[in-house]
């Protein structure tokens, strides 16, 4: 073994390891956490908005489409003007890109189905739907943080750019309490990148919930929040937080139930032999109506420290 004025490699090692932690904590922005505040990431038409607004928080919603902003300041125009909501235009991109604008393909047939990825536009014109492409100003998710402040909680749901929010909370000490994102369905690499972020921002606890089973979930009644709704629809996040019923599920967990969902996925999908082939879609939308096969996926993370 390779001494160095006492030490051995090791030593120096886990030394190294020790200091560029302590380093990256010193290094952390330490923007305060807002306990009453809420990040809608991708307001669409305010659905989920909607009801955070009327649970008592405020929220900061961010849309890139145009007219769904405009839409949703002239809807909400009285949450607007009481500062209970505040609606951020333009496209998040990652942190490191330089562009003030960027391509945004905005979908004729599905409004939920916008993106400015590339490859979510392919499938989505191979999913026969149509897109138009138009330019859009971009914003820094950090930047906003530091702007707004860290929520109690973030629903991130924007078309295959969710990890670019996540990696924006690397940089802070504060973490929201809650968190949930549209997890990944095609790639199972990608979702394990996921859960590889959840880890290192210190969550601990994880629930897996069917988009399909929204309508029928059931709002509790508790001490702390207002209920505010008897049924809920598709297309919206709803339930989070406390209002989850949080049985201890370890990332293991959540990855196990992830892999039978995947083989869900593969016959079922979006990139399956009965999406891209009529009619065969039209008995995947049977069987999904009747047998309950998966749809898509949320992941909500506890943290650690909530």
């Amino acid at each position: 073994m390779v001494e160095t004025h006492g030490l051995n490699l090791k030593s120096i090692y886990y030394l190294s390891e020790i200091l560029e932690f302590y380093l990256s904590i010193n290094l952390m922005k330490t923007t305060k956490k807002n306990v009453n505040l809420i990040y809608d990431v991708w307001l669409h038409k305010g659905e989920d908005t909607l009801y955070y607004l009327q649970k008592w928080f405020d929220v900061i919603a961010f849309e890139a489409d145009p007219e769904l902003v405009q839409f949703n300041r002239e809807k909400y125009a009285h949450y607007i003007s009481k500062w209970s909501l505040t609606i951020v235009e333009w496209a998040i991109v990652p942190g490191k890109n330089t562009q003030t604008q960027v391509s945004f393909y905005k979908n004729k047939d599905k409004s939920v189905w916008w993106t400015v990825a590339n490859e979510r536009a392919s499938r989505n014109q191979n999913l026969w739907t149509h897109s138009e492409l138009i330019t859009v100003q971009t914003i820094n998710f950090v930047e906003q943080i530091e702007k707004y402040w860290v929520p109690y909680y973030i629903k991130i749901d924007i078309e295959w750019m969710d990890t670019v929010c996540l990696n924006a909370f690397l940089s802070f000490e504060h973490k929201p309490d809650y968190i949930s994102i549209e997890s990944e369905k095609v790639y199972f690499d990608k979702l394990l990148q996921e859960f590889e972020l959840f880890e290192q921002l210190w969550y601990t606890w994880y629930k897996t919930i069917n988009q399909l089973d929204v309508i029928n979930q059931i709002e509790p009644t508790n001490w702390e929040w207002n209920k505010v709704w008897e049924k809920f629809i598709h297309w919206s996040s709803w339930l989070f937080g406390k209002d989850l019923p949080w049985a201890r599920k370890t990332k293991q967990d959540a990855l196990s139930r992830y892999r039978t969902i995947f083989r869900y996925y593969e016959r079922f999908g979006d990139s399956s032999f009965l999406k891209n082939n009529y009619p065969w879609r039209l008995i995947r939308k049977i069987l999904r109506k009747f047998f309950h096969i998966p749809w898509w996926y949320d992941t909500h993370a506890k943290h650690k420290s909530s």
